[in-house]
């Protein structure tokens, strides 16, 4: 008799979405108390909920959050203010929700650092998808950010190559050659980057006036 044996079945595994710590600021109880109920459904901890972003800087700084999540009806200057400095000192995803539509006050949040601006309101199944999208911007934007303040750096270095070519062309009558022969060569015998013996070289002929 012919037995045909049971084929395991296979499953696929979904990934299950990071357990993100936030910071929670809303000036009404009752409405934040519904959106920490979503977010600690949804797999999160709320590490901290406060009522005012007045000291949002030090509490980033403190609490160390992966995403901050703040709800206000309508955001004034001092807490874009604050967005900002965060966004300066201690970038992450920042969401906000707020009742103020106008494409202005957009701007300027987006501005300050804002990852999402949400107008509708929060239902439960809209938590995950609006989360992934404001870390998604926060990376992409930080990303674009790093290229950026890499690119100001190379030419920063460029420049200060170039300046120090010039000093010793002047100063020694090297040609551009041999000023950058001479660079390189330092460079070796220091184990330094050029940069830096570029550096050094600039504020020697400084200090000698």
């Amino acid at each position: 008799m012919h037995v045909q044996r049971a084929t395991p079945l296979i499953t696929a595994r979904i990934p299950m979405p990071p357990r993100l710590r936030i910071l929670l600021i809303d000036d009404l109880t009752g409405r934040s108390a519904i959106l920490e109920q979503a977010l600690s459904d949804a797999g999160h901890e709320i590490i901290a909920r406060v009522s005012s972003t007045l000291d949002l800087p030090q509490q980033v700084q403190s609490l160390q959050p992966d995403v901050v999540i703040i709800e206000l009806d309508s955001p004034d200057r001092d807490t874009l203010e604050k967005m900002a400095i965060v966004t300066r000192e201690n970038p992450r995803p920042i969401i906000l929700f707020s009742a103020q539509d106008d494409s202005d006050t957009i701007q300027k949040a987006v501005r300050a650092g804002v990852s999402a601006y949400i107008v509708d309101g929060l239902s439960a199944k809209r938590v995950r998808p609006i989360i992934d999208v404001a870390i998604a911007r926060f990376r992409e934007f930080q990303a674009m950010r790093e290229e950026l303040e890499q690119t100001r750096d190379k030419l920063s270095e460029r420049k200060r190559v170039e300046r120090a070519k010039g000093l010793l062309m002047k100063q020694r009558g090297f040609d551009e050659e041999e000023a950058y022969s001479a660079l390189r060569k330092l460079a070796m015998e220091r184990n330094q980057r050029l940069v830096q013996v570029a550096q050094n070289v600039i504020d020697i002929f400084e200090m000698l006036g």
